[in-house]
């Protein structure tokens, strides 16, 4: 985490006015959002702090994680968790731990990601695509060798990629700026600071 305590206070679920009612209510219906069935999460109650905004990245955020993204939830969750890690961004990093637990992942696997696609274990299509979020993530492009080297995925699923690590950067930037705090649990050591 990179701040103590948050820069935007989350709403006060007791408290909300119409419009973030609103925005809220798709994750207060559907029960998504929630920690254990019961809490929404500290992302949600900061990002209704502007509900039209919400609303809109609520809509995309669902495409993102939803079977409408063609990468199969494991691969998502890969290059969602070396995101968040490339940036730094502890609230992201220790959500989808779980999330990619559920989808998958080993607790090694979720480790080997902080050392990126050349760590050992990867398929060479798990490499290529820890490398193209390091790519994107650093330099917004990925390269012709990484693009060739996803060529399995297809146009949909490079296309896919791209928008998933643009939404988790995206993500990551707001959690850290707006100094959203994690609902229970530490952070991971190396996502400090």
């Amino acid at each position: 985490m990179r701040l103590d305590s948050p820069r935007i206070e989350p709403v006060d679920l007791d408290r909300l006015d119409t419009a973030q009612l609103d925005a809220l209510t798709p994750l207060l219906e559907t029960g998504g959002g929630k920690v254990g069935g019961g809490q929404v999460l500290n992302i949600f109650r900061t990002l209704a702090q502007t509900p039209d905004a919400a609303t809109a990245f609520l809509v995309w955020g669902g495409h993102i994680l939803s079977r409408r993204n063609s990468l199969p939830p494991r691969e998502r969750e890969l290059v969602i968790l070396r995101t968040g890690y490339l940036c730094k961004s502890g609230y992201e990093w220790m959500q989808h731990h779980r999330i990619g637990l559920d989808s998958g992942l080993t607790a090694g696997e979720i480790e080997r990601i902080k050392a990126g696609a050349d760590a050992a274990g990867w398929t060479p299509l798990e490499s290529a695509m820890l490398r193209a979020t390091d790519e994107l993530v650093n330099s917004h492009h990925i390269s012709d060798a990484t693009w060739a080297a996803l060529a399995e995925l297809g146009d949909q699923g490079r296309m896919d990629l791209v928008y998933t690590v643009g939404q988790y950067t995206q993500v990551s930037m707001m959690l850290n700026s707006f100094g959203v705090q994690l609902e229970e649990g530490s952070v991971d050591p190396d996502l400090r600071g």
